[in-house]
């Protein structure tokens, strides 16, 4: 398996959300590389083959901020949390 790209549109008003984003980000195990960008309003993740996209999804979702729209490897997925 290679490595998956993960995208998430999310809602970040201020440095401190993209901050919030970067932290989680940065502990996940699994990330290879990620992209937090407060102008375009997104998150961008290069993942190991083993860190799915619920994982990344739900890992964003704890900072408190709202995702609008997910991709994996292109493809749009949904942003609803199973559970």
């Amino acid at each position: 398996m290679s490595e998956h790209t993960y995208k998430f549109g999310v809602s970040m008003s201020c440095g401190g959300c993209s901050g919030a984003v970067n932290r989680v980000l940065a502990k996940l195990d699994g990330v290879k590389s990620y992209d937090v960008s407060l102008d375009t309003q997104t998150a961008t993740i290069v993942a190991a083959p083993e860190l799915d996209y619920e994982t990344v999804l739900k890992t964003i979702a704890k900072t408190g901020k709202k995702v609008n729209t997910g991709e994996e490897d292109g493809k749009e997925r949904s942003v609803v949390l199973e559970g």
